[in-house]
């Protein structure tokens, strides 16, 4: 799987609240364009996220789904974006205090995308996931989900 991680200037609890309201998704993940419905359990296991990837007018709909959580330390999820297909997500928090190590696991698990060379989607998703966890960051210390 693909790994980043990055030390946050936020507490745990300040970055799982992000994290644990789904409405907040798209605002943190590269690529989600919109967020449609979260289920009312969001963020428990089985849980699903409604989301919309891309930009119009290339915008695919599918969901997320919780595979396991430990509320407040990690969330594993099965991301869809068919026809892409489907990548297993594993987000950990390290509570460090006043900080937080925040790291993202990932890889394509099912679909086209697992046919790409995985030292190209280790790059790919990479890239991404930086500067994923660096809005997660922006959000979690500008008090998003209070």
């Amino acid at each position: 799987m693909s790994t980043v991680s990055r030390v946050f200037s936020s507490p745990a609890e300040d970055v799982w609240r992000v994290i644990a309201d789904g409405w907040l998704y798209s605002g943190w993940v590269v690529g989600a364009s919109r967020i449609r419905d979260v289920d009312a359990h969001w963020p428990q296991t089985g849980a699903r996220l409604h989301h919309s990837v891309g930009a119009w007018p290339l915008v695919i709909d599918d969901s997320s789904r919780v595979s396991a959580v430990e509320p407040g330390r990690s969330l594993e999820l099965v991301a869809r974006g068919w026809p892409i297909g489907e990548a297993k997500v594993v987000i950990t928090l390290e509570d460090l205090g006043t900080q937080c190590r925040v790291t993202i696991a990932e890889d394509a698990i099912r679909g086209p995308g697992k046919l790409v060379p995985k030292a190209v989607r280790d790059v790919v998703i990479g890239a991404r996931n930086t500067e994923t966890l660096k809005r997660l960051e922006l959000m979690a210390a500008g008090g998003a989900g209070r």
